[in-house]
């Protein structure tokens, strides 16, 4: 499995994570009132100043809210600003087949990657016409030989839909339809370090055993938490950084636009 970039064994990796920018094929289109494209360039603006070194972009999902090409090659244009190599991976919002088109001269589809003394790998847990995810016989496949095949470098798993009750009641049906199969196989490999996850557009940071769980803020807008009905939060867009050390161990922390002022329209386009 080729590395992504030129870091050794010994090097730390710093990662950035970009979830749920929701954006359309017009670069005027607004999620809840908020205009997607514009937000998203915010939230770069802030990566870059204060991310010094990135060196891998992960993008978990709904890169786009209407599957249009225009809105890929959007997401690819902006986060060509970030001065790294980046992975993508499919959403309920997305369009693969889309997504490959905007794609076919990258590698930002590829799953596997080997980065420093860690291996992440995507997995794909949309579902055509589905808002809950469920991960096909495939993706837990590819999951489990990854993991075998690397038994000596820390794992970082990715994927789009939540594999745990992140307590939203609205959001529980719509979470990850067969996470005890996705467990199954991470709980088999003690090389497992953390699962990264977004479609939640909330915070979470939480342990199972010894595996790190996270998920992270939207590029857009922000649901409650905790909330028992679908709810907005009045929180910025942010992202989530990662620094993933050689002897295993994960730091990481999420950062919000500083200064984004914005009005929740319910009336509008919804989620």
């Amino acid at each position: 499995m080729p590395s992504v970039s030129a870091l050794t064994a010994d090097d730390s990796v710093l990662l950035v994570q970009l979830s749920d920018s929701h954006l359309f094929a017009d670069a005027d289109g607004t999620l809840l009132g908020m205009n997607t494209a514009d937000s998203l360039q915010r939230v770069i603006e802030q990566v870059l100043a204060q991310q010094p070194r990135i060196d891998l972009m992960l993008a978990t999902g709904d890169l786009s809210q209407d599957g249009s090409l225009e809105s890929y090659q959007r997401f690819r244009q902006l986060t060509r600003q970030i001065p790294a190599p980046g992975r993508w991976l499919p959403g309920n919002h997305d369009e693969p087949q889309v997504m490959q088109l905007a794609t076919q001269d990258s590698d930002l589809l590829e799953p596997v990657m080997d980065i420093g003394n860690w291996r992440i790998t995507l997995l794909d847990s949309a579902v055509p016409g589905s808002v809950p995810g469920y991960l096909q016989d495939d993706q837990l496949q590819l999951l489990a030989h990854s993991l075998s095949e690397a038994p000596e470098r820390h794992h970082l798993i990715c994927l789009h839909h939540h594999p745990v009750s992140i307590d939203c009641t609205w959001m529980e049906p719509i979470g990850l339809r067969n996470a005890e199969a996705l467990f199954a196989v991470l709980d088999a490999f003690p090389q497992v370090r953390a699962l990264l996850w977004g479609h939640v557009h909330q915070e979470i940071d939480r342990q199972r055993g010894a595996v790190r769980l996270l998920a992270s803020p939207s590029t857009c807008i922000q649901f409650e938490p905790g909330s028992d009905d679908f709810k907005v939060e009045e929180q910025v867009p942010g992202y989530r950084w990662l620094r993933l050390w050689p002897d295993g161990r994960l730091e990481t922390g999420v950062e919000r636009v500083l200064g984004y002022e914005f009005t929740i329209d319910y009336g509008s386009n919804g989620y």
